[in-house]
């Protein structure tokens, strides 16, 4: 406002302080002389009124600025000190923080802008999806998402009778996997790992599609093993294992395999949760190979129940399964499920309009709501699954193979806790990644440098 310019500087300008300098400018000298020449109220009314005025303004001012500023201090919404008149006005002092709030200041880090954290990738490719992940380090063991992509290509489809990966196959990979590449080339990445799994694995022709995909995509995958697969799904689901925790049967149940992982954590805890596995095994057989051997649009209860059996036969030669029996009795032992069939039964659990990340990764449920789950899924047919938002036409031949394959992991390791991960190879990758350059260890703290 005008009447609070001259105030700005009145007190160092020349002009006293008792009178407010007249309005205009270019004034004379002569005009401010007389302004500031002092009245006795009998030989110049109106400078007497003038002045008069003049101080009401001012006390008026000076009760706007102590309640602008008391306001501040109280947090209150009388102040707006954001504006550009209170930005440019030195007569009002910002609020001084308290003595806790300066030592906070002091104290708390410098927030690094995402530009300037180390990015790293990690690239799933398995028998039904391509998953990709980029992310900047966060609080030690944390790390923030900054780009994704996720598509089904079912690349694995038909593998199990021909033992080949068929050409549509491939070339819907490819072209997914063309999405990634360009997704990585708009990014400096410090460091990033690619992996592909059980499909190019065990198919005749994987190595000749690896070539392919370096050739049209760009992109170099590593075909990893059962072990290091089943290694990094534990490292991925790290932070849903608590620290009151003895005992966890993590199992990814994924398209063409299944892989278990027995974790021990009752006498200590390192920060790496893949140093407590005691045991591990991967079946050959997943959601993508269950369904194309039984059928996974018409499931009577008998195929099911063949289903579950075939699993649980596979599971019986499973040396090390009884590693964890000394606490699978414990309330303190849970399963632990990562991969898409999990968290999509936990959508439909949850009667999700859609599908809900959020709610569904860390979610418990206990054994009763489990068979519930089961049991509906079980009860519907292939239009019913169809609709259902979180199953949808992507997964509605496959989900009742991952139910069968869930049942045969709980007959075998029983327990009245499953926790539901939405997470897996990917997390697990950044994971180790990250801890492999110490960004946890140096001066990277919660995205901020100490």
């Amino acid at each position: 406002m005008k009447d609070r310019e001259p105030d700005a500087g009145a007190s160092d300008a020349g002009v006293p302080g008792n009178v407010s300098a007249p309005h205009g400018a270019g004034r004379s000298q002569k005009g401010r002389k007389a302004a500031a020449r002092p009245v006795n109220g009998h030989g110049n009314g109106d400078a007497a009124q003038h002045n008069g005025k003049t101080r009401k303004r001012r006390k008026r001012r000076r009760g706007r600025k102590v309640f602008a500023r008391d306001g501040a201090q109280a947090g209150g919404a009388q102040a707006d000190l954001t504006s550009p008149q209170a930005l440019t006005r030195p007569s009002v002092a910002p609020a001084m923080p308290s003595p806790a709030a300066r030592q906070e200041q002091v104290e708390q880090p410098r927030r690094l802008p995402t530009s300037e954290l180390p990015v790293f990738a990690a690239l799933d490719l398995g028998t039904n999806n391509c998953r990709l992940l980029v992310a900047v380090p966060g609080r030690p063991g944390q790390f923030r998402v900054i780009d994704a992509f996720s598509r089904i290509v079912r690349l694995g489809e038909g593998l199990s009778a021909s033992g080949r990966l068929s050409q549509p196959a491939m070339d819907r990979a490819v072209e997914a996997l063309k999405v990634c590449s360009d997704k990585l080339r708009n990014r400096k990445i410090k460091k990033a790992r690619l992996i592909a799994t059980e499909a190019c694995r065990t198919a005749a022709n994987g190595a000749e599609f690896i070539d392919r995909v370096e050739r049209e995509a760009g992109l170099k995958l590593e075909i990893i093993d059962r072990q290091t697969e089943a290694r990094l799904a534990v490292s991925g689901c790290g932070s849903l294992v608590e620290r009151d925790t003895d005992g966890v049967v993590l199992f990814d149940i994924g398209g063409g395999s299944s892989e278990i992982a027995l974790i021990d954590v009752s006498r200590h805890r390192s920060p790496r949760l893949a140093n407590h596995i005691v045991s591990w095994t991967s079946l050959p057989v997943g959601v993508v190979s269950l369904a194309e051997r039984f059928g996974g649009r018409t499931v009577t209860r008998e195929i099911f129940a063949a289903m579950v059996e075939d699993v649980a036969g596979r599971l019986r030669s499973f040396d090390g399964r009884d590693r964890l029996s000394h606490i699978v009795s414990s309330p303190k032992f849970h399963l632990l499920g990562t991969s898409g069939t999990v968290t999509t039964l936990a959508g439909v659990h949850l009667e999700l309009d859609r599908y809900d990340r959020r709610r569904v990764d860390g979610l418990w449920m206990d054994g009763t709501s489990v068979d519930q789950m089961v049991e509906k899924v079980l009860g519907w047919d292939f239009h019913q699954r169809v609709a259902n938002p979180c199953i949808g036409a992507d997964r509605a031949d496959l989900v009742l193979a991952g139910c069968a394959i869930l049942e045969a992991i709980r007959a075998v390791w029983p327990s009245e806790r499953l926790r539901v991960a939405d997470r897996g190879l990917r997390e697990g990758i950044l994971s180790e990644l990250m801890a492999d350059d110490g960004v946890w260890r140096r001066n990277w703290r919660n995205g901020q440098r100490t």
